[in-house]
């Protein structure tokens, strides 16, 4: 029996074994996130984040 799985970009139902572009279902999907990487689309927190200055430098 083969484990399936929702594709994290599309939500199709695609199997994990002899699928090269797991988790995604095909490598369309696996390139639209990396591209949403690439554009900043996601992001992680950090504990060391910058505070946004509210002052304006001449």
């Amino acid at each position: 029996m083969s484990t399936t799985l929702k594709c994290p970009r599309c939500g199709k139902l695609t199997t994990w074994e002899h699928n090269e572009f797991r988790p995604f279902c095909s490598e369309r999907c696996k390139m639209i996130d990396l591209g949403a990487w690439a554009s900043e689309e996601y992001k992680l927190p950090t504990q060391d984040a910058p505070a946004a200055e509210s002052s304006e430098e001449d």
